[in-house]
């Protein structure tokens, strides 16, 4: 079990086996859930989607057909967080 020191401003730092258990890199954003008796659960933070955004996002800018192989490349630029919000 870790414990971790808090800091005059209130703030902890997860060690770097904490983060990779979590999955988690730097600039990547982490989820605190409050439950009863004073217990945190911590977890990291994916980007939700849905496929109605999926759709949306590209419809009437497609010339062609996506290729399977294009559509992958999405869906994982997707869940990397790399697409931009256009």
């Amino acid at each position: 079990m870790a414990s971790l020191a808090v800091t005059v401003k209130g703030q902890v730092t997860l060690k770097r086996d904490l983060l990779q258990h979590l999955g988690i890199k730097p600039g990547e954003r982490v989820v605190f859930e409050k439950l009863p008796g004073g217990v945190l659960k911590v977890r990291a933070a994916r980007p939700g989607g849905s496929i109605d955004g999926f759709i949306g996002r590209h419809a009437g800018k497609l010339k062609k057909p996506l290729t399977i192989e294009e559509m992958n490349e999405i869906a994982a630029a997707g869940w990397a967080g790399e697409l931009d919000g256009e």
